[in-house]
């Protein structure tokens, strides 16, 4: 297993290495030591390669990952995960700010905290958080999942298309257009698979409240307009 040292070797080596693996290759996993808060580690993989980074990062790690399984031991600055579209990332510590945003697929994994706008504009990325989310989350989110083992902070779902929200702790206050639903037998499913994926034990889906679209903001109505 190639162990690539960021205090000795260039980032731009590192991620030119990942999108550089022939098919058929035996190199499909790397080991990053020394990352200390590096921007745009892992950025781009598009191979079923295994990265395991031994420290915190920062700004956008693993953004537009496609089929890599991508492991923070630390936390991750902004934009961990942007535009991901399939494969897993786990974030071992706490995120930062707007975490999977626009994530088209795959799965996020938070084990500590998220910010601020986690899961903005989701285009069906399934993001699952062991702590607290901050405000704004999945603001716009069009489809996926986003799955909260604790709180959620002010304005949850703002202006939420069909991207679905599971929250197991309070919400401080829901966002423009989102409204509580009920759990049905499918909900029930899919959350608990979805925990299963993200190594979650010991909680019931039963726990948790679903949060989707009211639906009153898909087409201009006046009768709407205090709520824009």
């Amino acid at each position: 297993m190639p162990v690539i040292d960021l205090a000795i070797t260039p980032l731009r080596e590192l991620n030119s290495a990942l999108h550089s693996i022939q098919q058929g290759s035996n190199d499909l996993s790397f080991e990053v030591v020394n990352p200390r808060g590096s921007h745009s580690v892992a950025v781009g993989i598009d191979t079923p390669v295994k990265v395991d980074v031994k420290g915190s990062v920062g700004y956008y790690c693993a953004g537009m990952n496609d089929g890599g399984a991508v492991t923070v031991h630390g936390s991750a600055g902004p934009g961990v995960a942007e535009n991901m579209m399939s494969g897993t990332v786990v974030i071992e510590g706490d995120a930062s700010q707007y975490a999977g945003a626009t994530g088209r697929g795959g799965l996020l994994v938070i084990k500590g905290n998220a910010a601020s706008r986690c899961g903005i504009s989701m285009k069906g990325i399934d993001i699952v958080v062991h702590g607290n989310i901050g405000h704004m989350s999945a603001f716009m989110g069009q489809s996926g999942h986003l799955v909260v083992l604790g709180d959620a902070g002010d304005a949850l779902g703002d202006s939420l298309y069909e991207a679905t929200l599971f929250v197991r702790g309070s919400v401080k206050s829901l966002g423009a257009d989102c409204i509580e639903k009920e759990l049905r037998a499918e909900h029930l499913t899919k959350l608990a698979e979805l925990l299963e994926k993200a190594g979650v034990t010991g909680v019931r889906p039963e726990e948790f409240k679903r949060y989707g679209s009211a639906r009153n903001l898909y087409n201009f109505n006046i009768d709407n307009a205090d709520a824009y």
